[in-house]
Parts: C-alpha cells; sequence; structure tokens
C-alpha cells in the first residue's frame, strides 16, 4: 500500500502548480570586528525572489 500512496502523491505534484518562487540574486555581506569579548563576524544575506502567479481567466458576462 505505500507504494500506491507515494504513487499518488507523486502524480498530485507533478499536476498542482508550484507555488515557489524562484531566486533571482543572492548577496552577502560580511563584516569582522575585534572586541573586548573577541572577534565579531556580522554577516547580511539579501535574497531576491520573485513569484509567477498564473492570471484567472475572465468568466463571460
Amino acid at each position: 500500500m505505500r507504494s500506491l500512496g507515494r504513487f499518488v502523491g507523486e502524480i498530485s505534484k507533478a499536476v498542482a502548480p508550484s507555488k515557489r518562487p524562484v531566486e533571482v540574486s543572492r548577496t552577502t555581506e560580511t563584516e569582522t570586528r575585534e572586541t573586548d569579548l573577541g572577534t565579531v563576524t556580522v554577516r547580511r544575506t539579501t535574497i531576491e525572489e520573485i513569484e509567477v502567479q498564473q492570471a484567472s481567466t475572465p468568466k463571460p458576462g
């Protein structure tokens, strides 16, 4: 039965529209400072993504 459930799950994933965003760019900034406690590293990562949603078709009026 597990194989049947896995098969149905794979089919449903293939038919369902994908809502995952697409990564356009990734920027990482790193800054290292010496403090009284030791070396501190600050890292900032910016991820730009796009998400395309299909437009719904208007119903005839």
